[in-house]
């Protein structure tokens, strides 16, 4: 990268940008997800629907993109951070320049995110394939492997668990985007900040009710 995308500015602003993209995704498919509270033919047709046509290879394709630019400009500020520092101030930050526990742990958060991510799609995307007919059209059981996978303490616990920390990585990652965007200032920096932590809350809790219905109540 070169220019102004190689610049300290522009690397937050893509950052945020596939952040941002990232961040409308996992609102989409928790959104999707909550079928499942509907009936297993309305979750199987959902899933079936935004897999069987060819807009799901684009959409996977900036999906991908945006994962691989945001990881790589997360690390590369870092990085930038430390050198520019070099050894530890003999006087720690306090007051609002001291950074918060989520800022100093959003590499470590990411790399955790980002294994769940891997998983995920072993488990699901790439695990047993079951089938069904929904009004006429044979798709894909997603419903019952989600019901078998989240039969599993385990599986219910370690997602429990890494959607916790996504809420959290989500609630500061939000934020710092909009502060990025410089919409963070004047009389609405509150109210974007609210915002940042509504959507992470509202985020973390759609996808969490799923196994825990499923593991409590529905089997």
């Amino acid at each position: 990268m070169s220019g102004f995308l190689g610049s300290t500015v522009g690397k937050k602003y893509l950052m945020g940008i596939t952040g941002l993209i990232w961040a409308g995704f996992v609102l989409a498919h928790m959104a999707g997800n909550l079928l499942i509270f509907v009936s297993h033919d309305a979750y199987n047709a959902y899933g079936h629907a935004i897999t069987s046509g060819n807009i799901i290879y684009v959409a996977e394709t900036v999906l991908v993109l945006a994962l691989i630019v945001h990881v790589y400009t997360a690390f590369s500020l870092t990085a930038a951070n430390r050198a520019s520092k070099g050894s530890k101030y003999a006087v720690a930050a306090s007051g609002k320049k001291k950074a918060t526990l989520a800022s100093r742990t959003m590499a470590i958060q990411g790399s955790l995110i980002l294994v769940f991510v891997i998983l995920h799609l072993i488990t699901f995307k790439y695990g047993a394939h079951y089938e069904t007919t929904v009004n006429g059209v044979v798709m894909r059981d997603l419903a019952r492997l989600m019901e078998e996978v989240f039969q599993s303490p385990g599986y219910v616990a370690w997602y429990v668990v890494a959607l916790i920390i996504l809420g959290y990585h989500l609630s500061h990652g939000v934020g710092s985007t909009f502060q990025s965007l410089g919409l963070m200032e004047g009389t609405y920096r509150n109210t974007w900040k609210k915002l940042s932590y509504a959507y992470a809350f509202v985020v973390a809790l759609g996808f969490i009710a799923q196994p825990l219905y499923l593991f409590l109540i529905a089997h």
